[in-house]
């Protein structure tokens, strides 16, 4: 189990939680920071939480009022990580974990999309240009509903740039982590829906 880590408010506020091996969970700080920032956008929001890792951003806007959650990894110890936490939060019923890598997931847009928030925390290792990628594909039509809020957490030192569309609302260093808030918007300049 890693030190601290816990779900910090909400219906499992104060529950810990397991990380796999070799996981860099977000820090309470990082955590309270975000959800804090994000308010109400998270009540009956349907998430998105990639490179999940244990799962805590997305278990953690569960607790907090949303709707649903789909958690996306490849790693299997994350995988077994995400199902004991939504396990022990008592909060199974209102996700769906999917063993697979980022890339392969965009190929098509599940049943829950499109998504109200998206959360990204790429490993520190992974190529700027690889999330980058990821970000342009879930730009892609299908995928996010109009006005959808993005997070990316990364490196200081290796932010991706975004897709034209979304606006950057708020960017935050904590440490070497690098907090991006960013919405999306629909219409001639974004990603036209009709």
């Amino acid at each position: 189990m890693a030190r601290g880590l816990r779900v910090v408010a909400g219906s499992a506020g104060g529950l810990l939680l397991v990380a796999p091996k070799n996981a860099r969970p977000s820090t309470d700080r990082t955590k309270e920071a975000l959800f804090a920032s994000l308010g109400d956008l998270v009540d009956d929001a349907v998430v998105l939480d990639l490179y999940a890792g244990s799962g805590a951003l997305g278990i953690e806007a569960l607790s907090r009022g949303a709707a649903g959650a789909v958690f996306v990894d490849r790693d299997r110890n994350a995988i077994d990580a995400i199902r004991t936490n939504l396990a022990t939060t008592h909060l199974t019923e209102h996700a769906r974990v999917q063993s697979s890598a980022v890339s392969t997931f965009f190929r098509t847009p599940p049943p829950e999309a499109p998504f109200d928030l998206v959360l990204l925390d790429p490993p520190y290792d992974a190529p700027v240009a690889d999330t980058a990628d990821d970000l342009l594909a879930l730009a892609a039509d299908g995928w996010l509903a109009p006005s959808a809020t993005v997070v990316l957490e990364c490196r200081v030192t290796a932010r991706p740039d975004l897709p034209a569309a979304w606006r950057v609302e708020r960017e935050r260093a904590y440490g070497d982590t690098l907090l991006v808030v960013a919405t999306v918007h629909d219409g001639p300049s974004g990603h036209d829906r009709s």
